[in-house]
């Protein structure tokens, strides 16, 4: 009797043994690790005793959610002495191009300084009590984005002032094998394109700014403390680290992907989707009136990955285009995201609408910035936009080729 309930016990308990983890894994982190873990854990040397300025952002967090500005402000024999905010703030509540204003973060009593108002880098003033500056922000692998640029210019001005620049680094979402675009034309380099690199660039902020350091586009004494278990092949929501919108209108890894694209009609009188639901997926005007047979028509391409349905949506009153405004729109759905090319969905969009609409559909002077180029626009005027997707794949592979010996995964 007594070994018949031994033996019942001992089968009750093994499937808890069997889920329980073992000794040696019990505190072993999951998922990617991101660099400022990596700095605190294993590389306190590079800031121990000194004076640190960070430029970040509400992305800049370990996998607990803990900000970087928290984690440095009460590491040991660090003094966190200057804050500095991107676009959008240093809290990211700021909309695009929207004036930002220096402060001071209530939570540690440390001076913020803004990188996007009336300067985009630090002053010599602004740097004067840092000994070191470091840099932890999620990108989102787009060259039209302005974090990376923040960073880049940063770096130039640290070394101007005497100081190494450290950058934190964190995941590509869209992928950091997947090269996509022209090379930006520097006449036409602005915040939204400062250095000649293709518009999905494929790299990490880390990797980035190596390339820019190595092919002597960017002067500045710079370290990378890299992230631990990143592939270069993983999207961001294989990362298993905690998803935050990187700025107010870029709310899915689906806007993400679609951004390298669909960030062209930024340039035009269409709308890009600012003021509802699903920006950079959703692309409308009130003149759209025929969006189901142009979604018809971008289907018959057969574009990799992507299908286009109809939409109709009431735009925000604080938009800038069609505010208040109910209008068809045309609805970017992403069905394998391993086989999309963002940017070739935009320049095939931008072409259908502009044949279905050549009156009402007009160029923004911001058209040419965002490409980094005028050959997109002569392109889609010209019908000559697969001569374009031709020339522009030649210039992804030459890229991939040039940063190919700054990869650091």
């Amino acid at each position: 009797m007594r070994l018949s309930r031994l033996v019942s016990l001992a089968l009750a308990i093994a499937p808890i043994v069997a889920f329980m983890p073992r000794a040696g894994n019990a505190q072993r982190p999951t998922g990617v690790v991101p660099g400022v873990e990596v700095l605190l854990t294993d590389s306190m040397h590079l800031i121990r005793g000194k004076r640190v300025g960070l430029i970040t952002n509400p992305s800049g967090r370990n996998r607990a959610g803990t900000s970087t500005i928290d984690l440095l402000h009460k590491a040991p024999g660090v003094k966190l002495t200057a804050l500095f905010g991107p676009e959008h703030g240093i809290r990211g509540a700021a909309q695009a191009g929207e004036k930002v204003e220096s402060s001071v973060d209530s939570a540690t009593g440390v001076k913020i300084y803004s990188l996007y108002g009336d300067v985009h880098v630090p002053t010599p003033a602004m740097l004067a009590d840092v000994d070191v500056l470091l840099y932890d922000i999620q990108d989102v692998g787009a060259r039209v984005y302005t974090y990376e640029w923040t960073m880049a210019l940063s770096a130039q001005a640290a070394k101007a002032a005497g100081k190494p620049f450290i950058v934190l680094d964190r995941p590509n979402p869209i992928r950091d094998d997947r090269i996509e675009g022209n090379i930006l034309d520097p006449k036409f380099a602005s915040f939204v394109g400062q250095f000649p690199v293709a518009l999905r660039y494929g790299l990490t902020p880390g990797e980035l700014l190596k390339y820019l350091v190595g092919a002597k586009l960017v002067d500045a004494d710079i370290h990378v403390v890299p992230m631990r278990g990143y592939s270069r092949s993983m999207w961001f929501d294989e990362t298993r680290l905690p998803w935050l919108n990187p700025s107010p209108n870029l709310r899915s890894l689906d806007a993400e992907l679609l951004y390298p694209g669909t960030v062209f009609f930024e340039g035009t009188t269409a709308t890009e989707g600012r003021g509802t639901d699903a920006p950079f997926t959703l692309i409308g005007a009130s003149w759209l009136t025929d969006n189901a047979a142009a979604a018809n028509e971008l289907n018959q391409l057969k574009l990799p990955g992507v299908r286009f349905d109809t939409a109709t949506r009431t735009i925000e009153a604080s938009a800038a285009k069609f505010a208040g405004q109910t209008i068809p729109m045309i609805q970017v759905r992403v069905i394998d995201r391993n086989a999309v090319l963002p940017v070739e969905v935009g320049i095939h969009m931008l072409r259908v609408l502009y044949a279905r609409h050549p009156k009402d559909f007009q160029w923004r002077p911001s058209i040419d910035r965002l490409a980094g180029t005028d050959k997109l626009r002569a392109a889609v005027e010209q019908n000559a936009v697969d001569a374009l997707i031709a020339d522009w794949r030649v210039q992804a592979k030459r890229f991939s080729e040039l940063v190919q010996p700054y990869r650091i995964y």
